[in-house]
């Protein structure tokens, strides 16, 4: 009566152990993969402000005859 009740938390056991190695290893290279997307859209975004910045500085910049 007693085996199946040990087997259960033996069973727990190892998946506590094994969560607690994956939030330990495979957490930290979600948080960094995060971070580095984060980088790669601020950087495009401001590359995108400085492209609108150019552009709408050339369209208010042209003459009335080249338009």
């Amino acid at each position: 009566m007693l085996k199946p009740v040990m087997g259960l938390a033996a069973t727990g056991i190892v998946a506590l152990v094994l969560f607690k190695l994956f939030t330990l290893f495979i957490l930290p290279l979600i948080v960094v993969a995060v971070g580095i997307t984060f980088v790669v859209l601020k950087w495009g975004f401001i590359l995108l402000m400085i492209w609108f910045a150019i552009w709408l500085f050339k369209k208010m910049t042209r003459s009335a005859e080249t338009a």
